[in-house]
């Protein structure tokens, strides 16, 4: 059953709810206070919205980091299961969970979002961050910050993460289970998280280890599927039943075989920080990540003989009197083996003098990343034959930063702040694949299939000049000076003795910044903000296409960038207890990247990265928090948003025009009530909303409950919290407490309970 307009109300309900109190809190608001101060630029008067770590522990069911953006206004993180390291892609306002380029992820300011490609492939490294070592996190919206490239259209993400003041140490461990139920697959999936961090200060020295296993097996998220049409009539092939009968995204009938890739996962995280207060205002400090995965992903057939057994090796199947070909990529396993590594180093000058400067560098790197399949009919993940390697050792990125802070004092510009910086941004992609003879489960090396390599660099200076006009007015003006290059591009197969090389590409962009703030009352401050994004292609998009008659085909060199202008107009009121926000928003993007058809010679259809004219969005954005509400100890945090994204031009496919931009839904809507019964009780209820959506540019997917549909959803969570005294507490819930099954192109997992302990020095 559908009960949308019941949904919409209730989210509406819950702003108006948390209004009844919000004329009473802290002017700063929208940050949620308590921990580390944000190392975002907090004096741009635009929206910034966050959550400290110990919030997130009290209220939130977090097995991974990106939990902590569950309940953030217009957010959405496409996390499919608990460790989902693939597809994890951040969606904003105006950006879908396709578009990974258009949001930028850090942890104490080093880079963890993969600007190597924009899509699901792409996804932010997520697991270089645990949740228990979150101070908070921050999120500003727009790219209304000249300190920023222009990935940073959608939103950016800041992490700080654990230093400690005092010797500390916690450990903590959880386990969650979902009974999972779709087309035939019935089961139960699960798995348990241990993590441990010890940190201190001794001196001018502090330092901070933090160590986390997760173990899990995920649902299945693929399907292998044949449309009823594509059957040959009395085609011959092994008669089977079990198929399931069912309609595609676009309406179309097809038959479902069975479910792929079943995941199972063991990752392993590792962090070590350490920090010199080489005086009291200038702090050096050092920080080692890692992360491993290993994950095993297999299949099940629905497909039955005559006897009733699984089907998986017959190249031809007949199913009600039509004949379908078996692929082994149908149901083929695979296998994934990574280990990458982050380090930054900074040292920065931090006392609030007339002059403040940091020197920031991060580096990140794929020390190890093997993606194994078999190219040959397999019945499990455990059969070896031949087989194809693809390893991306090597792709990574590194990131160097000079920055600095002006305060004068006197003279004409006394009452400005003035930052100034220069920046340096270098991604290089390496993917070769090769085949492995008869021994895909282990062979190191063998026949090159493929080979694809690129790099990107950006080079930026940027200023901006935060103005305190009077005691009610601020100003923020600002620009950023980017030079992009792209180059060192490369594709090869399994013919060609070297690769071919694309053309290098440089180009230049101005991207200026602009935000305005008034104090109106006590309690009402009014905020607009405008700004230009320019997001360069990335070494995916870019160097692109497929080798035709020792030639690349199918790639466009002279692909442009995207470029956005984005404004917003807020309104806020504050008090003791509770904040309001409502913002106008809209966004007008030129040239936006996009994979779509591609007519080619003979006839041929392709889909390739290619420019769309326009997209146009408008939208409306209302966040509130209260405490206190009517009943004592009882908080609420709501938000709704809308959002009318339509594509306005694209020469390229016009039956898009007109038409909705993908994965960016007309309405979203959040909400968490929390009741703090006493100082060991606290009980948290959330939900979360999406509205109608589509995968395609011209819509043509109206089917959103199907594999590779995306569904609206309505989505309840609960959580339970005890501490049993300074030390000691523990923790159940349950995240989709009404067992909705949900679809963005996967599906979502189902009803999952979470139950965790915790210890704390």
């Amino acid at each position: 059953m559908r009960f949308k307009h019941h949904r919409l109300a209730l989210a509406a309900m819950a702003c108006l709810a948390a209004h009844a109190h919000a004329d009473d809190t802290p002017a700063a608001t929208v940050i949620v206070t308590g921990g580390r101060p944000t190392s975002l630029p907090v004096q741009i008067p635009t929206t910034i919205e966050g959550i400290t770590g110990a919030r997130v522990e009290e209220r939130i069911n977090a097995v991974d980091s990106e939990d902590a953006l569950k309940y953030l206004p217009s957010l959405n993180v496409r996390k499919r299961y608990a460790g989902d390291y693939d597809h994890a892609v951040l969606a904003s306002r105006a950006s879908g969970t396709g578009n990974s380029a258009r949001s930028l992820v850090y942890a104490d300011g080093i880079l963890l979002s993969n600007l190597l490609g924009n899509g699901a492939a792409y996804t932010p490294r997520w697991g270089l961050v645990a949740p228990e070592e979150i101070e908070r996190v921050d999120v500003l919206y727009g790219p209304f910050a000249a300190a920023y490239p222009g990935n940073s259209v959608g939103a950016v993400v800041d992490f700080q993460t654990r230093i400690p003041t005092k010797r500390e140490a916690h450990v903590k461990l959880s386990g969650y289970a979902q009974g999972f139920r779709l087309y035939r697959t019935g089961d139960r999936y699960g798995g348990r998280q241990g993590s441990a961090s010890l940190g201190d200060r001794n001196g001018a020295w502090s330092w901070w280890i933090d160590v986390s296993r997760l173990d899990g097996d995920a649902q299945p998220i693929a399907f292998a599927n044949k449309l009823v049409a594509s059957g040959v009539p009395d085609g011959g092939g092994v008669p089977v039943t079990g198929a399931v009968a069912g309609r595609n995204p676009s309406g179309k009938d097809w038959w479902l075989l069975g479910a792929t890739n079943r995941t199972h996962t063991v990752q392993d995280h590792a962090k070590f920080k350490l920090a010199w207060d080489v005086t009291p205002v200038l702090r050096a400090s050092y920080t080692f990540g890692w992360w491993r995965n290993d994950a095993a992903r297999a299949s099940e057939s629905y497909l039955r003989d005559a006897a009733g057994n699984p089907v998986y090796l017959a190249p031809r199947v007949n199913i009600g009197g039509r004949a379908y070909d078996i692929k082994p990529s149908d149901f083929a396993p695979s296998r994934a083996a990574q280990a990458h590594a982050m380090q930054g180093l900074s040292l920065k000058r931090h006392g609030r003098a007339t002059f403040d400067w940091e020197i920031a560098a991060s580096l990140y790197d794929y020390t190890r990343d093997l993606v194994r399949t078999p190219t040959v009919r397999v019945p499990d993940a455990d059969t070896n034959g031949a087989g194809q390697v693809t390893d991306m050792h090597g792709s990574g990125w590194n990131t160097l930063a000079l920055k600095g802070v002006w305060r004068p004092d006197a003279g004409v510009l006394a009452g400005h702040t003035v930052e100034f910086g220069l920046q340096s941004d270098h991604a290089r992609l390496r993917t070769r694949a090769f085949g492995t003879g008869t021994d895909w489960l282990h062979a190191a090396d063998g026949r090159q299939v493929s080979v694809f390599n690129g790099n990107t660099w950006l080079a930026s200076l940027y200023a901006q000049d935060g103005w305190r006009i009077a005691d009610a007015w601020r100003a923020t003006l600002g620009a950023r000076f980017e030079r992009w290059r792209a180059y060192g591009g490369a594709l090869s197969n399994a013919v060609l003795a070297a690769p071919l090389p694309f053309p290098g590409r440089s180009e230049t962009a101005w991207s200026p910044k602009a935000a305005l703030a008034w104090r109106a009352s006590r309690d009402w401050t009014l905020k607009a903000s405008a700004g230009r994004a320019v997001r360069d292609p990335t070494a995916a998009e870019l160097f692109q296409g497929a080798i035709v008659d020792n030639a690349i085909v199918h790639s466009d060199p002279h692909l442009k960038a995207e470029t956005s202008w984005t404004g917003e107009l807020s309104a806020e009121t504050s008090g003791d207890r509770g904040v309001l926000r409502a913002t106008l928003f809209r966004e007008t993007t030129r040239d936006a990247l996009y994979s779509q058809p591609l007519l080619v010679a003979g006839g041929t259809t392709v889909n390739t990265v290619q420019n769309v004219g326009r997209i146009r969005t408008n939208g409306a954005e209302v966040s509130a928090q209260a405490d206190d509400v009517g009943v004592s100890g009882l908080g609420l945090t709501a938000s709704l948003t809308y959002a009318a994204s339509i594509i306005t031009d694209n020469a390229g496919f016009p039956a898009s025009v007109g038409k909705w931009q993908p994965r960016v839904p007309r309405w979203r809507a959040t909400m968490l009530a929390t009741w703090k019964a006493n100082d060991r009780w606290t009980a948290t209820a959330g939900a979360r909303y999406s509205g109608r959506q589509y995968s395609t540019l011209d819509n043509s997917d109206p089917n959103g409950n199907a594999y590779m549909g995306v569904s609206d959803y309505l989505v309840i969570d609960t959580r339970l919290r005890y501490r049993f005294d300074r030390r000691w507490s523990a923790a159940v819930g349950v995240d989709n407490l009404g067992d909705c099954k949900y679809w963005a192109f996967h599906p979502y997992a189902q009803r999952t309970a979470v139950a965790e302990v915790r210890w704390d020095l």
